[in-house]
């Protein structure tokens, strides 16, 4: 059964001096969800969830929590919660004090205030945590304070605002699974804002893409990969070669000078469309079986796989391969169908895609240095 809605956002809009920061959007959020508003800096996630809070009033639109108006409701009197980037810990208070803030607030009993803290502190790994004082912490430990203070009110919703963005690369990925795992064992709903689409990936059940204070699409991390809406999705979302193409017919497009077999159909014939192809679909064969042949223009080792850049009429396509391949050799291409993904033209066009500069920017920086 589908879980029903929590938070129901309908067409909001949002200025600051004369900047359109949130430009009519409408989201609804289930109960239980794990949902993620993604883009980069000044795209309106935050806004969004400042909304959300209680923190902004939209200039026009409104916010329904379990279908009750929220206009001019103030952050304390909603079933929310926040984290923030900068953790905002009490640093004259301990571990435990720092978690039952909330709960002497609310003026609940010593007893249940220390059940509830114990379960928190237990539940983001932290027994035995309770007197040290909060600067001798780790970051991450840090962090986990300030969810388990979050928590310990047992709000509906839990707003996150780039929460791991001061941790380095390890503890963000162990904090990631943490986040999720205290997720679905509470089952409360998480708002979560980041600009890392990594993280927006791997942790959440829905994903909203955000630009320039519209939502570009919403769906699940696998939807919003595989079959992005526009160019700028498709980009944002992992490495993308977006190339320019036609759909000379159903299941027939047309790149580089040929015609590829796809899965995608109901465009007009002979509409200019942009495709989608992504690094790690594309397969590098000899020359003379390629669809399509290009010349390797540079080669760097990732590890599992070598991404190369490779020259094809003058566009330059990111690879990613686990066979080696030089610097000036000459490889075929070969695609599948169900690799090509064929979108609607947008503002977008043209923007992106296209891995020109990779290798370039670089040329440049060491002639500059």
């Amino acid at each position: 059964m589908e879980n029903k809605v929590i938070i129901d956002l309908k067409n909001i809009s949002v200025s600051f001096d004369d900047n359109l920061i949130l430009n009519n959007i409408s989201l609804y959020i289930r109960d239980r969800e794990f949902i993620t508003l993604l883009g980069p800096s000044g795209c309106g996630k935050t806004t969004t969830l400042r909304i959300i809070g209680g923190f902004l009033e939209p200039d026009s639109g409104e916010v329904l929590f379990e279908g009750k108006k929220m206009g001019g409701v103030p952050p304390h009197k909603r079933q929310v919660n926040t984290i923030f980037q900068r953790y905002a810990l009490f640093p004259h208070l301990n571990v435990y004090e720092n978690v039952v803030f909330g709960l002497r607030l609310k003026k609940l009993s010593e007893s249940k205030i220390k059940e509830t803290a114990n379960e928190m502190l237990e539940l983001v790994n932290l027994v035995g945590f309770n007197k040290r004082n909060v600067n001798s912490l780790s970051g991450g430990q840090q962090q986990r304070v300030a969810i388990a203070r979050a928590l310990a009110v047992k709000p509906r919703v839990l707003l996150l605002d780039e929460p791991l963005g001061a941790l380095d690369l390890k503890l963000r990925k162990d904090m990631q699974g943490e986040l999720k795992k205290i997720q679905q064992g509470l089952g409360i709903t998480f708002i979560y804002v980041t600009h890392d689409q990594e993280e927006a990936l791997s942790m959440s059940d829905t994903i909203v893409v955000m630009d320039n204070g519209v939502i570009q699409q919403i769906g699940t991390p696998l939807d919003v990969y595989n079959e992005p809406k526009n160019a700028f999705v498709a980009d944002f979302i992992g490495e993308s070669n977006i190339v320019e193409g036609i759909m000379r017919r159903d299941f027939m497009v047309e790149l580089a000078g040929k015609k590829f077999r796809c899965l995608d159909k109901g465009f007009a014939v002979d509409e200019e469309v942009d495709v989608v192809i992504r690094p790690e679909d594309v397969d590098v064969v000899a020359p003379e079986n390629g669809m399509i042949r290009g010349e390797v223009t540079s080669v760097t080792f990732k590890g599992v796989y070598y991404e190369i850049i490779v020259d094809i009429k003058g566009f330059k396509w990111m690879i990613q391969t686990t066979d080696f391949q030089a610097a000036g050799d000459n490889i075929g291409l070969s695609i599948d169908p169900d690799a090509i993904h064929i979108m609607k033209k947008s503002e977008y066009s043209g923007m992106y895609g296209d891995y020109s500069s990779f290798s370039e920017e670089f040329d440049e920086l060491s002639e500059n240095s």
